[in-house]
């Protein structure tokens, strides 16, 4: 059953109305409303057990419908099953999965009828009501055949496709609950004698002074009164380098501190927070995202128009001809329950099940069938950079000496390395790989010391080494900006000053492409004299330029969305050849950012894997998360890369194409089985001795229904990176 069609005879229960007054009371809540999302998550897991509750106790009781039934009996010799009474009992279990099995078709139908669009649950409701109460009036008097097999059968092929329609819906408010878990829930609060008493965040108000130690995550939006330190807010701005704090800067809940404590001073909590402005992103973009109908879910809606038309054509042509009620009657109930074939119902879940196994194999998750649909017809495929283009790690891109004569690039290497493998700063993991990847041996270190924002030190070989950032130089007043001589420097009298100022001088030269392309710079130090300098950078993934490249190929445009730098945003683009590119864009704006390209008249993808990119992925009209970015990015994309490779979007989009194709030829399958049945159904060959048989009705449907099953298999996919 098709997710899309099942999920439309959903909303007609109340449930998605129900769904959508839940999110509008939570929206606004922030992190504190953690405990409501939990309650609509269980309210999902609830209506998921309902579903599959249903489809076995149905299956269940169809087993002794089916064995009890006349027609199969003769199928499949079984005549000595039946008994004296056994059509009673028959009934008695047929109105059992009528009722019980078929409810939430009918009250779907229902709901249906009442918006005047009538769907696959109108045509499954009049196909069950047809055959059972023309069936149960067969039972009791009526001339005819019952029709119960055919009533439990569809009943349970529909159930099935309704559970697995409603598990893949019941992840959609993931990505909620997983951006709440963000937030800390205690705080270490200052007391006015300095020491701390750990409180719920909820209990804080505005002006408290709260301690963030080394590691810990900050709690509250709010600024810095005291101490310095790096923060990581790379899940939450897309920054890929650690943002320097000191008095008075601003932070934001959620980043994660480095290696100094800080004393920050509230002045955000719970729905005004920064991160909880992006919980409510997601939650307004998930409300607002359309639900276009798909192809099965217009077909239902014109063969239940075809059943009922037919049905009462047939009624009336054979009253007109003369014929006897009862028979009229048998010839139209044929149409209607004919009308409404099992092929059509699997048409769509059989490519379905095919495609998700076939993409699971692949690398490729889907989450949102609809979406992964949309995406053949992708324009633009909008990547964020750091994670996705990039590898979101530092890697060493240049290392210049003052002195290579005599001191070699290596040498700096080494020496750094020694010091920054005492250090988890992403920065120094850089330095050791790359000490690693030339394989030097590195020296030990005694007496390691962090410079909080600023660096580390420690002694090597006897030698005092540091290894600092330029904020570290700009204290000390050699350099105005990071990157730049002060511009007085003659006003420096002492003679290290001096010394040191040359040795930078000397180093500009060789980092001005380093510079230009925005990488970090850090500096190498004995005392106080500048050995030389390391340039660091994310590195691009080397998968990355073919996939623009055969996005290109595709006439789809490859753009990115970035928060980082313009410099460092601008040498990305101009590397892989992006066709457009948007950098420092924060969270709020991102979305804003995907809505400004979907206003160009693009179909857009988005594929990020950070927090800041839930409200984009959800915004675009197919969201896919790299597989080893964070679950809430993963929660909120349609579909999954597990591979972190960027060349799995083409992957994913020759699997859309390829299960469209397969959609088409199977629903083209099912609808032309009724194109043949319906009007032997009705008796229009019948004046030749030709008329099709409630038998030869359930002949045909399996036929159909093994012709798409075995169409579906032969789904097929072509890797983009092969």
């Amino acid at each position: 059953m098709p997710e899309h069609q099942e999920h439309q005879g959903h909303q007609g229960q109340g449930h998605q109305g129900q769904e959508h007054q839940e999110h509008q009371e939570h929206q606004g809540q922030g992190h504190q409303g953690q405990s409501d999302h939990a309650g609509h998550q269980n309210h999902h897991e609830m209506m998921v057990a309902d579903f599959r509750r249903r489809f076995w106790i149905s299956i269940v009781v169809t087993v002794p419908v089916l064995l009890l039934s006349p027609l199969i009996q003769d199928l499949l010799g079984l005549e000595a099953l039946a008994f004296p009474g056994d059509s009673y009992i028959l009934l008695a279990l047929s109105t059992f999965i009528f009722g019980y099995g078929g409810y939430p078709f009918l009250s779907g139908a229902a709901d249906e009828l009442k918006k005047a669009h009538p769907g696959m649950m109108t045509l499954v409701a009049v196909a069950i009501t047809t055959a059972f109460a023309y069936s149960a009036a067969v039972v009791l008097g009526l001339s005819g055949e019952v029709f119960f097999w055919e009533l439990a059968t569809l009943v349970d092929i529909m159930l099935l496709g309704h559970w697995v329609e409603m598990r893949s819906v019941m992840g959609a408010s993931k990505a909620l609950e997983e951006l709440a878990s963000l937030m800390p829930d205690e705080a270490h609060l200052l007391q006015e004698d300095g020491s701390t008493e750990d409180v719920p965040v909820a209990d804080l108000k505005g002006g408290d002074r709260v301690l963030v130690k080394p590691g810990e995550k900050v709690p509250v939006d709010g600024r810095v009164v005291e101490g310095r330190s790096s923060l990581n807010e790379a899940m939450l701005t897309g920054e890929s380098r650690p943002v320097e704090k000191g008095e008075e800067d601003e932070v934001i809940a959620g980043s994660v501190n480095g290696e100094g404590s800080l004393q920050v001073e509230m002045e955000k909590k719970g729905e005004d927070t920064y991160l909880s402005q992006v919980i409510r992103l997601v939650q307004e973009a998930q409300e607002s995202r359309s639900r276009s109908q798909d192809l099965a879910d217009r077909a239902a809606m014109w063969l239940t128009i075809v059943a009922i038309t037919a049905g009462a054509i047939t009624l009336a042509a054979w009253l007109l001809a003369g014929r006897a009620f009862e028979f009229a009657l048998g010839r139209t109930i044929t149409v209607m329950v004919i009308t409404c074939p099992h092929a059509l119902g699997l048409a769509i879940p059989l490519v379905v099940a095919v495609s998700t196994a076939l993409a699971a194999r692949h690398g490729l998750l889907i989450r949102d069938r609809s979406a992964f649909e949309r995406s053949r017809n992708l324009q633009a495929v909008v990547f964020d950079k750091t994670g996705t283009l990039t590898q979101g790690q530092f890697g060493v891109e240049q290392v210049v000496s003052v002195n290579p004569d005599s001191l070699e690039e290596e040498e700096i290497l080494r020496l750094a390395g020694a010091v920054e493998s005492h250090s988890e700063h992403p920065i120094a993991q850089g330095v050791v790989q790359a000490a690693g990847e030339r394989n030097l041996s590195l020296p030990a270190v005694r007496d390691f010391q962090s410079i909080p924002g600023k660096g580390a030190e420690g002694k090597v070989e006897d030698r005092l080494i540091r290894v600092v950032s330029p904020g570290y130089l700009r204290e000390e007043g050699h350099l105005r900006e990071e990157g730049h001589l002060r511009e007085d420097p003659a006003d420096d009298t002492d003679d290290t000053g001096d010394r040191v100022e040359d040795r930078i001088k000397a180093l500009m030269p060789a980092l001005s492409q380093a510079q230009e392309r925005g990488h970090t710079v850090v500096y190498l130090l004995e005392d106080q004299e500048i050995l030389g300098a390391i340039a660091l950078a994310d590195k691009i993934r080397p998968e990355s330029k073919e996939a623009v490249q055969k996005l290109h190929d595709l006439g789809i445009q490859a753009m990115m969305l970035t928060g980082d730098n313009q410099t460092v945003a601008s040498w990305v683009a101009e590397e892989l050849g992006l066709d457009d590119y948007f950098a420092q864009v924060l969270p709020d704006q991102k979305s804003a950012k995907i809505k400004e390209i979907q206003d160009r008249g693009l179909l857009v993808g988005m594929v990020g894997d950070g927090v800041n990119d839930a409200p984009a992925l959800v915004q675009a009209d197919v969201g896919i998360a790299i597989g080893a970015g964070t679950d809430v990015a993963i929660e909120s994309a349609d579909v999954v890369l597990v591979k972190n490779d960027p060349r799995n979007v083409l992957d994913m989009l020759s699997l859309a194409q390829a299960t469209w194709k397969k959609m088409l030829q199977n629903l083209a399958w099912a609808t032309g089985y009724n194109v043949v049945a319906i009007p032997l159904a009705a008796g229009a060959l019948y004046g030749v001795g030709v008329v099709l048989s409630p038998a030869m009705g359930a002949v045909l449907m399996s036929a159909s229904t093994v012709i798409v099953a075995v169409n579906a298999r032969f789904l097929r996919m072509e890797e983009a990176g092969d």
